[in-house]
């Protein structure tokens, strides 16, 4: 087992994962990211390192995504907003792709807390 692979518990990962999910799910049913940030901050205790870094993933795509919503729709008013909101939604859809991935394979996110794709 390498550095980069730590041991995750499969009843806490389908937990990380099923947060990915109402992640994707919110583009449509904006609701459900709320649920997800709030079972990631809930989960995020007593879970193994590995997985603690997919919680702090989690908390940070949502936190960051909500700050880009924002400022995509105050900028709406000139239209320069949308391209905010596309690029966002871009960047939300990269990130929750990626770590899912990297959950499928065992391995933490590296840099969590990163504003980069």
């Amino acid at each position: 087992m390498s550095d980069t692979q730590l041991s995750i518990d499969p009843g806490q990962k389908g937990n990380v994962n099923l947060i990915y999910i109402l992640y994707l799910i919110s583009l449509v049913v904006g609701v459900t990211s709320i649920i997800g940030v709030i079972m990631a901050y809930i989960g995020k205790s007593g879970a193994s390192p590995a997985l603690v870094s997919h919680y702090n993933n989690q908390i940070n795509i949502f936190w960051k995504m909500l700050v880009f919503a924002i400022i995509g729709a105050v900028l709406s008013i000139v239209l320069v907003g949308f391209l905010v909101l596309l690029a966002a939604v871009v960047w939300f859809i990269i990130r929750v792709v990626k770590g899912m991935q990297a959950l499928s394979a065992d391995q933490p996110i590296e840099d969590p807390g990163s504003w980069g794709i």
